[in-house]
């Protein structure tokens, strides 16, 4: 007999998706963040140890877009399980405020909270 879970899932209303700043061209999305960097999964290889220029797009509550712009250097690129698909990780030169500030917020979000489980 099967047992019910009783930790609650979060899942991301979408994906974060990661722009070049300069072209405002999508370069992959976000599949790990941490305060140190992130891994972006992308169509194509990063080249390794070279720095981007990056952009995020966040919405923010009023309904306005709202940026986080940084530059990170790839350090590692390999090809994903997925065909097709890259992984790259990027280590964030100076991370501006507001992406620590992201970075917490996905952490809570994320974070299992045991008295919230004892339904």
């Amino acid at each position: 007999m099967p047992t019910q879970r009783r930790i609650e899932r979060h899942q991301l209303p979408y994906y974060l998706k990661v722009f070049n700043r300069i072209t405002d061209k999508p370069m992959g999305y976000i599949g790990n963040i941490s305060q140190e960097g992130l891994m972006l999964i992308s169509p194509w290889p990063m080249l390794v140890l070279a720095e981007f220029d990056m952009r995020l797009k966040i919405p923010g509550r009023d309904g306005q877009q709202q940026y986080i712009d940084f530059s990170a250097t790839c350090r590692w690129t390999r090809e994903d399980v997925t065909p097709g698909s890259f992984d790259s990780g990027f280590e964030l030169t100076d991370p501006p405020v507001g992406y620590l500030e992201l970075v917490e917020v996905l952490r809570q979000y994320f974070t299992f909270h045991p008295n919230a489980a004892s339904a």
